[in-house]
């Protein structure tokens, strides 16, 4: 079979198997889920695109987060009432990720459980990328953030994760401005840090209770995290969320590719946003670095084709 007979079929193939996820096609009422299932205007992992949207379409997002969202809101302006007045009490973290993890473990879905745990990995091969390409030899100091169970949230993840954007930036420029250097565009770009063969997760629970959507449960999960943080911990944590169009911005110096840019709406931290709607934006952070994360491995397989029709020339 040639590549002209194969193409066709493959595609066909995939229309096959997405449409079969979400029931037949009917022209009179199109599933919208299909219809992104279908789109291709992302570079996305399909695996992660599917759990997405299987998570996205659950009766969970449906018919709880309309409750959950005002009640979540409310909670986080009654939370930092508290913390103008007692900004560093309490500060539990431990307990804190120690809630989450029993949460993720005995209530959400497969699927929202993987993609916060992928989120860590992805996110950590990014500013690997940047450093490669910006500062060889010198990688700054960050935690590791590869976790394959959801136990390894207890410690403190999504703090050091916070932590490690800042400080990552901290040193990365420090280091630029020891060697007079800047971030533009690289000749030969190294992508070796991106390796979406590297996310290795474990498989997630999937007992009777686990039904609550990826939404849902940030938006319950942001006023305990106002709440159990200081509030200095808190504002960080929000405000790290706006750092995606600094990292998207690195990466089209080094790139020199801008198509990324148009799916970072988080806007620029220089302009905070309210910490209001920080679980919704948390949600669209989410899906910059699963974006960006598929453009940068879009690039990697133009450039390994291009290495290969040279070697075969």
């Amino acid at each position: 079979m040639s590549d002209a007979d194969g193409a066709p079929r493959v595609e066909k193939a995939r229309e096959e198997k997405i449409l079969h996820a979400f029931g037949d096609h009917d022209p009179a009422d199109p599933d919208p889920w299909a219809a992104l299932a279908m789109d291709r205007s992302l570079p996305f992992d399909p695996e992660a695109k599917a759990a997405l949207l299987r998570d996205q379409r659950s009766p969970s997002r449906q018919f709880l987060l309309p409750f959950v969202r005002p009640l979540a809101r409310t909670t986080i302006v009654l939370a930092q009432i508290f913390k103008s007045v007692f900004p560093r009490f309490p500060h539990a973290p431990r307990f804190l990720h120690w809630m989450i993890a029993k949460g993720m473990k005995h209530f959400l879905t497969p699927d929202a459980n993987r993609l916060i745990l992928r989120h860590f990995h992805l996110g950590s091969q990014v500013l690997r990328f940047i450093a490669d390409n910006t500062t060889p030899g010198f990688r700054p100091t960050l935690e590791p953030m590869q976790p394959a169970t959801i136990d390894d949230v207890r410690d403190n993840l999504f703090l050091k994760h916070d932590l490690n954007i800042f400080n990552f930036l901290i040193q990365l420029n420090h280091e630029l401005d020891r060697r007079g250097g800047e971030v533009g565009k690289v000749e030969r770009v190294d992508f070796n840090a991106i390796d979406p063969d590297a996310v290795q997760i474990e498989d997630m629970p999937k007992g009777r209770l686990n039904k609550i959507d990826l939404q849902t449960a940030i938006e319950l999960y942001t006023p305990a995290y106002a709440f159990w943080l200081t509030d200095r911990d808190f504002w960080r944590a929000a405000n790290s969320l706006q750092l995606d169009e600094t990292i998207g911005l690195y990466c089209a110096r080094i790139t020199g590719e801008e198509k990324h840019l148009a799916m970072i709406t988080n806007a620029h931290p220089m302009v905070p946003e309210s910490t209001l709607k920080a679980g919704f934006r948390l949600v669209l952070h989410g899906l910059a670095t699963e974006v960006l994360h598929g453009f940068l491995c879009e690039l990697k397989a133009k450039q390994a084709a291009q290495d290969a029709a040279v070697l075969s020339a």
